[in-house]
């Protein structure tokens, strides 16, 4: 569609407003005769069109879609894309479920194939109205059977927020809104704290009844997911919101959004070791998936705070004892090597975990006489993969039992290790508590939900001396740098995930402040001190 014109639908009847060239003068369209001929249906002519869409064509195809849409009919419209059946079904719901009684579209320049353009419009409910502007976008594609330039349908074309088998409703919500405060009882919202949204819409999703508000009327994206939480879009009339208090605090959630904001994709977690309160949750990208506490990934050498503990409690090295850290180390035909190939003469486990010597764990795998010694370590003692319920959706990580190589990969925290900030932030409030405190976001005198716990605890002798590397860690080894800025009784684990495919690895890191852990993962960041590390030192600074 050329720039200027708009297209609009009013008292309920969609028209077309014009106000650029190319297009004649149009009025109330009472709908598009032919509108078939846009379908991907077998075409008559002699020789089916192939290759790229040209300039023209996603001009006239985006032009034809707009006005159908614009006109009303849902059925005309759909036919003008790759998907009648799924596009007709959202675009008749546009007005009849969602309740929009008028918009104005205003298409801006192509950009290759895709075509952007922004919504001003108006939704009426039970006598109720008010204003609802966003932005969107359409691609053209080329029909395969027919060669015709066709919208390429998604959801996003009727809302960016729009996902498969969702739908978009207008009326009494269907759960009363929350007012979500911090542990100091400052209110909490997506527009200050945006890495909030998701955890606010699954909040207000499960506790919205018990937290004793009442219900308003709302425009929303219903979940295709029948578990899943709504998203508000357009508030009509406000209901009265019920108070819900969480565990955050908004000082280290402040801090936590600006440092993410850093990285194209951070994510962080702090928890109280103490009591295993999430303090503070949040991503870069702010919205859609919560990587902080839902993300399955290798977490590099960050997991040998596991290993570590693993190895002192079962009596085969201890802090102060010298252990070999040679160049490389090979089990069962894999071979393992440290970062430029470095060795430590006559080093002990302390020296080797603060420089992050990644042989010298491979070395002690054998000495275990169990492979799946590790995996026990994190279940039992540390808590990963025991179903945290921790009052939103969570991922509580997984290590495997494995055999072999993969087994020693998993010393370092590769292999078939799978964590998220939120767990190497637990793994470190375990290490720094001594006994493992399940993270939650909410009290569970809200819900009666089940919080899990370990089997045992790590002994004094055990949690002092992993403590203790972990300092030594922030003190002189691979976290000095990031760590200085943090005060108190401070600790730290960095790592480094390489991932199949990815030119640079993955950077992790961890670390605690008094009674405060967090931990990090920048994508693609390198060395965890320079990219998490500093993240998590902000966190830690800010929080308590």
């Amino acid at each position: 569609m050329r720039s200027g014109a708009k297209v609009a639908m009013v008292g309920g009847v969609f028209a077309v407003v014009v106000g650029g060239v190319g297009y004649g003068a149009y009025n109330v369209l009472n709908g598009l005769s032919g509108g078939g001929d846009g379908t991907d249906s077998k075409s008559t002519s002699a020789e089916v069109k192939t290759g790229p869409v040209t300039k023209a064509e996603i001009d006239d195809a985006s032009k034809k879609f707009l006005k159908a849409w614009a006109s009303g009919d849902a059925a005309a419209a759909s036919q003008l894309t790759n998907n009648a059946a799924e596009a007709e079904t959202a675009l008749t719901g546009y007005r009849e479920s969602a309740h929009v009684t008028k918009a104005v579209i205003t298409p801006g320049p192509a950009v290759g194939t895709k075509v952007p353009y922004t919504v001003k419009a108006t939704v009426s409910f039970e006598g109720k109205s008010k204003p609802w502007s966003y932005s969107s976008e359409l691609t053209v594609v080329r029909g395969l059977t027919t060669g015709r330039a066709l919208v390429g349908w998604a959801p996003t074309v009727i809302h960016p927020d729009l996902t498969a088998g969702a739908s978009l409703k207008t009326g009494e919500a269907s759960t009363p809104s929350i007012e979500a405060v911090d542990r100091n009882n400052k209110v909490l919202t997506k527009e200050k704290y945006p890495s909030l949204g998701s955890i606010l819409d699954t909040l207000r999703e499960k506790y919205g009844e018990k937290a004793g508000g009442t219900a308003g009327i709302e425009t929303w994206i219903e979940s295709a997911d029948a578990n899943g939480p709504d998203k508000t879009l357009l508030t009509l009339t406000k209901g009265r919101p019920g108070k819900l208090q969480t565990t955050l605090d908004a000082n280290a959630q402040a801090a936590a959004e600006v440092a993410v904001k850093k990285f194209s994709q951070a994510s962080v977690v702090a928890v109280r070791p103490s009591t295993g309160a999430i303090r503070a949750v949040a991503n870069n990208p702010a919205t859609g998936f919560n990587a902080a506490m839902q993300g399955k990934q290798a977490p590099g050498s960050t997991m040998k705070i596991v290993t570590a503990a693993m190895l002192i409690e079962k009596g085969l090295a201890s802090a102060n004892q010298k252990i070999e850290c040679p160049p490389t180390a090979t089990y069962y035909g894999r071979t393992f090597k440290n970062l430029d190939g470095f060795s430590i003469p006559d080093g002990t486990l302390t020296t080797s975990f603060a420089r992050s010597c990644n042989t010298a764990f491979i070395k002690l795998i054998d000495d275990t006489k169990d492979d799946a010694a590790l995996a026990k370590e994190a279940r039992d003692v540390f808590g990963i993969g025991l179903d945290w319920q921790t009052g939103v959706v969570s991922v509580d990580g997984s290590v495997p039992e494995e055999t072999g190589g993969e087994a020693a990969a998993q010393y370092i925290g590769q292999g078939t290790v799978q964590m998220n900030a939120l767990n190497m932030a637990s793994i470190t409030a375990t290490a720094k508590n001594g006994t493992f405190r399940q993270p939650i976001l909410v009290d569970r005198s809200l819900d009666g939900r089940p919080i899990a716990t370990a089997s045992r605890s790590l002994s004094p002798s055990v949690s002092q001396q992993l403590t203790n590397m972990m300092r030594q860690t922030a003190s002189w080894g691979t976290g000095k740098a990031a760590m200085a800025s943090v005060g108190g009784d401070k600790g730290a684990k960095t790592g480094s995930a390489e991932v199949d495919g990815q030119a640079t690895s993955n950077s992790w890191f961890t670390g605690f402040s008094n009674d405060l852990a967090a931990a990090a993962v920048v994508q693609s960041g390198g060395h965890g001190g320079d990219a998490a590390g500093p993240v998590v030192a902000a966190v830690l600074r800010a929080g308590s």
